[in-house]
């Protein structure tokens, strides 16, 4: 394995070095520098690892893995706790769809709330009124306990809206696509996390983290990388609410793509069809306990997927460009890791100042998207090159299915 050959080492942090898998892909100065004051934190295990798809982030950079002993960084975790992908290859082939793809992408829309959420009210977009069976079986079964358990101690994260956006898109880079493969079979892909509850929980272990540090008089090179020692109450208070958040995040995941497939079949536009022989659920932006250089470190991947070796992942680029379903090689450099995307390569305002509504729809051509306005900030120009950022962690994972979009929901 070529480790030595991908990726290059930046030792003038101050701290420990950060190898970063950037070869051929913008990296902002401010994105390094964010990689360099966490570097400095005392205790951040060997290195960091930047994956290609790195650009700044709140207090640590999107598409960074942060190994560290004996603290958790919250808000290097993020707020989108358990964010992540979900895959699932079905036995329709392109010959298999209609010739027009509009009914598909509505009835997925009606089928899956996505948008920004009014509060639940009865023409909410964004989250459920009346929640159906499936979502409230999964929320009492799998979620509801622990989470009182969790609001009993910290009463403020039930401020949230929990039941009412499982199952539920989000906005922003949160999508629903259909894809055609390498051999022309049709998968369902989609992208979201841990919705509002999500953000409450991560929002407030952050603000609780800067609060001890002030207490402690804790000097940091950026106010955003506050941690929590590990030992003390607050940290396991957040490792037990990120874990909850992160499991949420996998179960919405897990309804979105049932209703989906339910929501195909009941066009009448497809024939009859199988789905999930072929299938990944991972996160890309959550913590983990796991062992590395001989020692039991929490790993926090904010913007990137574990590559195990032989784990499968997935990578996906733009609105307009390919994804991949990838195998990891192990690589220990990077702590097991990949990038979790294309990446950004400018601000949404800067996307939205930019391009405009024609750009949009040239980029996305041949694709059933919304083309208005209100989706610029997502247009793949905003984006890194994925073909570039594959390139850069080659020696990461290796690709196992291409996947070009035809259909796309966006929140």
């Amino acid at each position: 394995m070529e480790t030595t050959m991908q990726y290059e080492v930046m030792s003038e942090t101050g701290g420990v070095p950060v190898k970063h898998w950037t070869r051929g892909v913008p990296v902002e100065d401010a994105a390094l520098r964010q990689l360099s004051n966490v570097a400095k934190l005392p205790f951040v295990h060997r290195w960091v690892a930047a994956m290609p798809d790195v650009h700044v982030g709140v207090g640590a950079t999107v598409g960074s893995v942060i190994p560290t002993k004996g603290a958790i960084i919250p808000a290097a975790v993020g707020v989108d706790l358990g964010c992540g992908m979900m895959a699932v290859r079905t036995s329709l082939r392109a010959t298999d769809l209609p010739d027009s793809l509009a009914p598909l992408r509505s009835a997925i829309e009606q089928a899956v709330p996505h948008g920004r959420t009014s509060g639940g009210r009865r023409q909410d977009r964004g989250a459920w009124g009346n929640p159906p069976a499936a979502v409230a079986e999964a929320w009492s079964g799998q979620l509801a306990a622990r989470f009182e358990v969790i609001t009993d101690k910290h009463p403020k994260i039930t401020q949230s809206n929990n039941l009412s956006q499982l199952g539920t898109l989000g906005t922003g880079n949160h999508f629903i696509e259909l894809c055609l493969d390498e051999a022309d079979r049709v998968w369902v892909m989609l992208h979201s996390g841990s919705r509002g509850v999500g953000n409450r929980i991560g929002s407030y272990f952050i603000a609780l983290a800067k609060e001890e540090m002030k207490r402690w008089f804790v000097s940091l090179p950026d106010a955003n990388l506050a941690y929590f020692p590990e030992g003390t109450e607050h940290f396991s208070d957040y490792c037990e609410a990120v874990g909850w958040a992160q499991d949420f995040a996998r179960v919405n995941r897990e309804l979105m793509m049932a209703a989906v497939l339910r929501a195909l079949r009941g066009t009448g536009a497809l024939p009859a069809f199988e789905a999930g022989a072929s299938a990944v659920n991972c996160h890309h932006n959550y913590v983990a306990r796991e062992r590395h250089y001989g020692a039991d470190v929490w790993v926090t991947r904010k913007g990137a997927v574990r590559a195990g070796l032989d784990e499968l992942g997935i990578i996906p680029g733009s609105m307009g460009t390919r994804s991949y379903i990838v195998r990891g090689k192990g690589n220990p450099e990077s702590f097991c890791s990949c990038s979790h995307g294309a990446g950004r390569k400018m601000s949404r305002t800067e996307a939205k100042r930019r391009f405009t509504v024609e750009d949009h729809v040239e980029a996305t051509k041949g694709i059933e998207c919304r083309k208005d306005e209100s989706v610029i900030d997502e247009t793949p120009g905003a984006y890194k090159s994925i073909d570039d950022v594959m390139a850069a962690q080659a020696d990461l994972v290796e690709v196992v299915h291409t996947l070009q979009q035809v259909v796309c929901v966006k929140g």
